[in-house]
């Protein structure tokens, strides 16, 4: 279970009307950093994240897209969208990112990291792709990419091995978390089930699952 970072990347801030900060400037403009980047449990080094109180902090350190879904979505729009371009900080290949196990860890560079929960899309993502309808295309498509815990802190460059070390063995992944969270609240109670699972989310879901019919 071995892949690569394609590119590590960094905001360039954007001053834009759908920016959701209160200053109007967004960090979802992200390209690739030339040389190695710190990553820490409080975020990336030399990056900048807007809307903090719905961005960033430990379960949210670190945002990874796939290379292999970032191309579906060029033939979808007919347009290329390149390394960071989702507003991640690690541009991925080689792995199922979709299919990544919620609290499995990745050794990258000098890092370890920890797959915590999938990302949910905003109104600044259809603001910065100029797609007025991406949020609910998006959360249909359901490739949602991965937020990462930093465990250890560490540099990582393009051209590293990402290497999953550890995978937990209940098995619920990041596509199921989006689905049962968007998409198919059946799949909730499972969630209960993954000791990892953040704090905010695990409130969520007891709350959504207790008005389920029984």
């Amino acid at each position: 279970m071995t892949g690569r970072l394609v590119s590590v990347n960094l905001a360039v801030v954007t001053q834009a009307p759908w920016a959701g900060d209160p200053s109007g400037r967004s960090g979802i403009d992200k390209r690739p950093a030339p040389g190695p980047v710190t990553l820490r449990a409080g975020g990336v080094d030399g990056d900048f994240v807007g809307e903090l109180s719905v961005h960033g902090g430990p379960d949210k350190a670190v945002y990874s897209y796939a290379r292999e879904d970032a191309a579906w979505w060029s033939r979808e729009l007919g347009r290329e969208i390149p390394p960071g371009g989702f507003g991640e900080n690690l541009s991925t290949e080689g792995l199922d990112l979709t299919g990544a196990v919620i609290g499995e860890h990745w050794q990258v560079g000098s890092a370890l990291l920890e797959v915590s929960q999938p990302r949910t899309p905003c109104r600044t993502f259809a603001g910065f792709w100029d797609v007025r309808d991406l949020i609910k295309r998006f959360t249909a498509r359901a490739l949602p990419g991965a937020y990462l815990r930093v465990l250890r802190d560490g540099a990582v460059t393009a051209g590293d091995t990402v290497t999953v070390v550890h995978r937990p063995a209940h098995g619920v992944t990041i596509g199921e978390t989006f689905r049962a969270l968007n998409l198919t609240p059946e799949l909730l109670p499972r969630l209960l089930d993954v000791p990892e699972l953040p704090a905010h989310l695990r409130e969520r879901v007891e709350r959504r699952t207790a008005r389920q019919p029984r």
